[in-house]
């Protein structure tokens, strides 16, 4: 697909996609509550249809009028055995956590997933919900999808130490220990994203957290609830960075997602000197804002410690945001870009290096220095939405030849109207 190229002038207003994290849980508490969950502005892409289907072959009863989702939960004991595979596509978030429902159910289920679901090492959540009492295998004893998790009912507490900062198998773990009998205890190695913390509460759960402890005793009983999703902060991300560095530009993004565990690339920006403005309009329930930035003078800085799990899904844009800053720009302690939907670290590398950009890859980040002119090249998202988006973001700073990138369908897993959105802000 040929990108949109040289561009100037982005002005306008956009209302970013719903929340990935947010959609996925959404469905997923609403299969486990008893009763009825409305879930408005959900995000309808290839993910999150994902869970919807997952938890449908799980005997779920999900309605979709094209407005509202309406998952009629039954409790834990609601789920049914599926008839057949589980088929997750490309969403790590539904096989990671669907695997902590599952480990408390006395069935037998086999998750697989697209190529890149194959290459996701899952023994961070495997061992500990083994640990638990669940039997969980990947494909010929290794620790790779296809997964066969057979659930116990008798599943005991746990106490662990996480030893990699990671929201989906801490999501994991809890969803498990919301079955277990008794108390178990989690601490963090670094405080990453509370959506499924602050969703147990909204549920009527009942959970502790004290800086990276988090205190969860079960079995527990929750109730349907409405849901409201907000905007993306990863989806924002990109019009974010498009703001900030294509020249002549000023952009607001409408209702979008402040959770403070994911406003990490906000704090980055006003530290490289980013013109951004924070307008905060949710409530403690629904924490969402406007945000707007300009054309700015970047410079370069070093990323790296408690920061990097609160934007691990904005650095393939923020490595871009750095190549249109003055200076070197240091991203490190971001090991989990390697076992995402595809090595993040590699391919951010190799991508905007073939658009001219000065980057080295390193064993947990990158080396970036700019500020960088970017010219035309054939570039590849290696299936993964976020490296499309990063590279159409990069493309519009190339003033002359064309940037065609392959693979560009993986945009609609998280943002089916990207490229209109792109047309919008240039009209």
């Amino acid at each position: 697909m040929e990108l949109v190229t040289n561009r100037q002038n982005l002005n306008g207003t956009i209302t970013v996609p719903s929340d990935k994290s947010i959609s996925h849980r959404s469905v997923m508490f609403g299969a486990i509550a008893n009763g009825k969950t409305t879930i408005r502005n959900f995000l309808r892409g290839d993910d999150c249809l994902s869970t919807i289907e997952a938890f449908r072959k799980l005997g779920i009863k999900i309605e979709d009028d094209g407005e509202t989702i309406v998952v009629n939960g039954n409790g834990f004991g609601g789920l049914k055995q599926a008839a057949s595979s589980i088929d997750v596509g490309n969403s790590g978030t539904t096989i990671r956590l669907i695997m902590g429902i599952l480990a408390g159910q006395p069935f037998t289920t086999t998750l697989l997933g697209d190529s890149s679901i194959a290459k996701r090492p899952m023994n961070r959540v495997m061992l500990p919900l083994n640990e638990m009492g669940a039997s969980c295998a990947g494909k010929d004893n290794s620790e790779y999808p296809p997964l066969t998790i057979k659930g116990s009912q008798d599943l005991k507490p746990i106490n662990y130490q996480m030893p990699v900062a990671s929201a989906q198998v801490k999501s994991a773990i809890l969803f498990a220990a919301l079955q277990a009998k008794g108390e178990s205890v989690i601490v963090e190695k670094e405080k990453t994203r509370d959506h499924t913390e602050d969703m147990i509460r909204q549920f009527g759960g009942q959970i502790t957290v004290n800086d990276r402890e988090i205190r969860i005793i079960g079995p527990q009983q929750l109730k349907g609830q409405e849901v409201v999703v907000p905007g993306d902060i990863s989806s924002a991300a990109f019009f974010l960075v498009a703001g900030l560095i294509v020249p002549n530009s000023k952009i607001r993004l409408e209702n979008v997602g402040l959770n403070p565990t994911r406003t990490g690339i906000i704090d980055v920006i006003q530290k490289m000197g980013g013109q951004i403005t924070v307008e905060e309009t949710g409530d403690d329930a629904n924490k969402a804002g406007t945000i707007t930035v300009a054309t700015s003078n970047l410079k370069g800085i070093e990323i790296g410690g408690e920061i990097i799990p609160r934007l691990i899904d904005e650095l393939p844009i923020i490595a871009l945001l750095a190549t249109q800053a003055e200076g070197t720009t240091i991203i490190k302690d971001a090991e989990e870009l390697k076992v995402k939907e595809t090595n993040r670290i590699d391919a951010v590398a190799n991508e905007l290096t073939k658009l001219g950009a000065t980057i080295e890859p390193t064993e947990d980040g990158l080396i970036i220095h700019g500020k960088t002119t970017l010219h035309s090249g054939n570039v590849t998202s290696y299936g993964d939405h976020r490296i499309g988006m990063m590279l159409q973001i990069a493309a519009l700073l190339v003033k002359e030849g064309t940037v065609v990138l392959d693979k560009a369908e993986a945009i609609s897993v998280s943002y089916p109207n990207f490229f209109v959105d792109i047309e919008k802000l240039n009209n």
